[in-house]
């Protein structure tokens, strides 16, 4: 007998993954253009703003995010010329540059969060019990660190060991 693979529990749960996702960043990316950014450039401002000295280094910013490393410098350019991130180079390593949030970026995020703070939870968070938040959030780091293990990379540390690890 021949496997029905058209009915696979795989197949549907990478299916609602994906339904969940573009839903979610359809209504993300209509509030984040209300503010000037597009979905990445909220994605580079998250990340930095997380990270210690709200700095990463362009490689780990590439790591973390979908962007190829040339990727990234288009975007920093970008935002960059828009005043929202500056570059400063790393001191032992002058092949190493820091993506650095400024005041403007930081401004620009408080702005935004609140809207997207709401969007999340009147179409994700609450839409789930505190215990199905909880074992759907340890499911998906358990799966993020499979497929993406660059994902935290330049985030975890001291302060002290960031700014020195270039």
């Amino acid at each position: 007998m021949t496997e029905n693979l058209h009915d696979d529990a795989r197949i549907t749960a990478v299916g609602l993954v994906m339904e969940v996702y573009a839903g979610l960043a359809a209504r993300f990316a209509a509030q984040f253009e209300e503010h000037g950014l597009s979905t990445v450039e909220f994605e580079v401002l998250m990340r930095l703003a997380r990270s210690p000295e709200h700095q990463l280094r362009m490689t780990d910013l590439a790591a973390q995010t979908s962007l190829s490393t040339s990727g990234v410098t288009r975007v920093v350019d970008r935002m960059e010329r828009d005043g929202l991130l500056r570059r400063r180079a790393c001191p032992s390593d002058r092949r190493s540059a820091y993506a650095v949030v400024t005041e403007s970026g930081m401004a620009r995020l408080a702005e935004t969060l609140p809207g997207h703070v709401q969007l999340i939870q009147d179409w994700f968070i609450g839409q789930l019990e505190p215990a199905q938040l909880a074992g759907l959030l340890d499911s998906l780091r358990i799966v993020r660190d499979a497929v993406h293990p660059g994902a935290t990379a330049g985030s975890v540390g001291t302060a002290a060991e960031a700014t020195t690890a270039c």
